[in-house]
């Protein structure tokens, strides 16, 4: 149940911050002056690690289901080998994410 939950809830997140991207970038391209909210909401880190870690876990809860959908049984052991799988990979990827040099 909470892998559903979990699926559905990354799903809406992913669905809210991407357009947030797209919606911020139009104003990030324009030739005149930017507005600062456009640039402040745009480049906000908060928005990149919500984007990162639901991705991760939507993406591999995701896996886990069409794994479960192809017969394979074993929910529980899935259940920990995939969230393993997605705490470290969401935080590899978050130290990626906050020591880059550019």
């Amino acid at each position: 149940m909470f892998v559903w939950i979990t699926h559905r809830i990354t799903g809406l997140v992913l669905f809210v911050t991407i357009a947030f991207k797209i919606f911020t970038a139009f104003f990030m391209m324009t030739k005149q002056a930017k507005p600062d909210w456009a640039i402040l909401l745009h480049t906000n880190p908060v928005v990149d690690t919500l984007l990162i870690v639901a991705a991760v876990f939507h993406g591999l809860y995701g896996v886990r289901t069409v794994i479960i959908d192809l017969g394979i049984r074993k929910e529980k052991p899935f259940f920990w080998i995939f969230s393993s799988i997605g705490v470290v990979l969401s935080a590899a990827l978050l130290i990626l994410y906050y020591t880059r040099n550019y």
